[in-house]
C-alpha cells in the first residue's frame, strides 16, 4: 500500500527542476510515490521528468496535452494518487533530506485530517523561516477555531498547499481539490473550504520545505491577466463563507482579507501591464461593488490608513459612477 502521494506540478522550470527531483531522491521510501505532473512545459522539462521517471523510485510522470494552470496540475496529481496521505511541492522548490518520513510520522502520530507546517522562503541567498500564524503546536484542534479573529492574521492566510499533509479521507469527501483553471490564489478558496469544512487539523514545529521567492517567469514576478484571478478565488472564498451556517461570526474576516489583498494588488499597479492595470482598476471596482456594503464599512473603518484610503477612492468612484448611471 502507498503510504504517501507527492504531487510536484512543473511548468518550464527546466533550471530547477533537476534540485526538485534530487531533494525527492532524499525523500524517497519503498511506500511513497511522486507524481510529477508537466502543465506543458515548452523549455525541455518533459524530458527531464520522463528521465526521472525511470531513475526516481516512486515516481510517475504524467504530461498535460494543454496547459491548465497550477490548480488543474495539481487535481491531476490527486486524481492519480494512491497514497494513504498527500502532499505538494512545487517544482521549483526542494525539501531537506529525510522530511517526509518526520512529516508521515507526525501525522499518523496525532491522527487528525490535515497538519500544517513552517517553511522557509527563499530569495536569492537569504533564508527567512515562515511559521504558521497559529500559536498551539502538537495539539489536535477544530479547524474552525483556527479562522478567527478578524483582525489578526490567522492559518487562512497561510494558504500553501505543500506546508502540510492531508489524510485521504479529505479526498473522498471532496475538500483537496482546487478550483480548477485558477491561475492565481488557487490555495485561498482552498484553505479556506478546509478549516471549514475538515473536522481536524494541527500544527507542527517541522522544517523541510524550501520556498524559492523571485523565479522569472512565475506569476508573481509578472503583470499580465492572469493575476487577476485573484478576484475569481476571493469572490470563491466570499460565496462559499456566505453559505456557512457561521457566516455572521466568519464573514468579516473573509471580507476584511479580500479587502487586503485588493490594497495590495492597487498598491503594486505599477508592475501591471498598462491594459491589465485599468482591468484590475475595473474589477477590483466591481468586487468592492459585490461585497456586503455594512462589513465593508467596518473593514474600512478598522483598516489602517493607507489601505483604507485607497479602497475608500474606490468605492467613492464606484458610487460616482452609479450615480451617473
Amino acid at each position: 500500500m502507498v503510504k504517501l502521494s507527492v504531487i510536484v506540478p512543473f511548468y518550464n522550470v527546466r533550471q530547477y527542476a533537476s534540485d526538485t527531483l534530487k531533494s525527492l531522491r532524499a525523500n524517497a521510501r519503498e511506500d511513497f510515490e511522486f507524481i510529477l505532473v508537466d502543465d506543458c512545459s515548452r523549455d525541455g522539462t518533459p524530458d527531464i521528468l520522463a528521465r526521472a521517471e525511470r531513475e526516481l523510485p516512486g515516481a510517475v510522470y504524467v504530461g498535460h496535452e494543454k496547459n491548465g494552470g497550477l490548480a488543474t496540475a495539481r487535481n491531476t496529481g490527486i486524481d492519480r494518487a494512491r497514497g494513504e496521505y498527500l502532499t505538494f511541492l512545487d517544482g521549483d522548490d526542494w525539501l531537506a533530506p529525510g522530511y517526509y518520513p518526520r512529516l508521515v510520522a507526525a501525522i499518523e502520530d496525532l491522527g487528525c485530517d490535515f497538519v500544517r507546517t513552517d517553511h522557509v522562503q527563499c530569495t536569492a541567498r537569504a533564508r527567512t523561516i515562515q511559521r504558521v500564524p497559529h500559536g498551539r503546536r502538537g495539539e489536535v484542534m477544530d479547524p474552525r477555531r483556527a479562522i478567527l479573529p478578524a483582525d489578526r492574521t490567522t492559518s487562512v492566510d497561510y494558504p500553501y498547499a505543500w506546508a502540510g499533509v492531508y489524510h485521504r479521507r479529505l479526498v473522498d469527501r471532496g475538500l483537496l481539490h482546487f478550483t480548477d483553471g485558477l491561475r492565481t490564489a488557487e490555495d485561498r478558496p482552498w484553505i479556506w473550504r478546509l478549516h471549514r469544512e475538515a473536522e481536524s487539523f494541527a500544527v507542527v514545529g517541522l522544517l523541510g520545505v524550501f520556498y524559492r521567492r523571485g523565479v522569472a517567469g512565475s506569476l508573481t514576478q509578472i503583470g499580465d491577466v492572469r493575476r487577476l484571478d485573484f478576484i475569481r478565488a476571493f469572490d470563491q472564498v466570499i460565496e462559499e463563507t456566505a453559505a456557512d451556517p457561521e457566516a455572521d461570526r466568519l464573514l468579516p474576516k473573509a471580507v476584511r482579507t479580500y479587502c487586503a489583498i485588493i490594497a495590495h494588488h492597487l498598491s503594486e499597479i505599477d508592475k501591471f501591464e498598462p491594459p491589465v492595470a485599468r482591468q484590475l482598476r475595473t474589477m477590483s471596482a466591481a468586487a468592492i461593488k459585490r461585497l456586503p456594503q455594512e462589513l465593508l464599512t467596518d473593514v474600512l473603518d478598522t483598516m489602517d490608513l493607507n489601505r483604507s484610503s485607497r479602497l475608500r477612492r474606490l468605492r467613492r468612484r464606484v458610487s460616482a459612477a452609479k450615480a451617473a448611471s
